[in-house]
């Protein structure tokens, strides 16, 4: 007996089977695009505007000298002033860090540490563009209602600094 030699029939069905799945594929991917013929009418591009509220986000934080604020949102460039408590009333100024404007988080070194058991306000303040902070040429930032823009915090040794329950 002698070898058969050449292709079979089912080697000549995958073939064509595959032959033809290619112009088919070839067809969807190169193929069936319809270009569109350019306008001459004037296109109106619809545009919003994002404005930036101001805020911040403070979580109680461990005493030292360092305070973190989770989050500055700044409409312009801001100062975040760190104060201690005056009964019931934002105080003595303890720190401050400069604010671009946008969201970032702002570390804050203190020039008085933080004690446990303390209240503090982290305050937003105006720049006037000096470059340095400045009670008395910078002012607190007010939200819409008139309302002073900061956040209360407490140190404790039992800070959950970063960690939400």
């Amino acid at each position: 007996m002698q070898p058969e030699s050449g292709v079979k029939t089912w080697q000549w069905v995958i073939t064509v089977i595959v032959i033809v799945a290619l112009i088919v594929i070839g067809i969807f991917v190169f193929g069936g695009k319809k270009t569109e013929a350019p306008t001459t009418e004037p296109t109106t591009v619809a545009t919003t505007t994002m404005q930036t509220a101001n805020g911040v986000i403070v979580s109680d934080q461990f005493p030292g000298n360092v305070v973190y604020i989770s989050s500055v949102q700044a409409a312009q460039p801001t100062w975040i002033v760190i104060q201690k408590d005056n009964n019931g009333q934002p105080g003595a100024i303890i720190g401050s860090a400069h604010a671009d404007a946008g969201i970032a988080p702002v570390k804050v070194i203190l020039t008085q540490p933080t004690i446990d058991g303390g209240t503090y306000y982290a305050v937003m303040y105006t720049d006037n563009g000096s470059g340095k902070f400045s009670a008395t040429a910078d002012q607190p930032i007010k939200d819409a209602n008139g309302n002073v823009i900061m956040k209360i915090f407490h140190a404790t040794v039992t800070a959950n600094v970063g960690v939400k329950g």
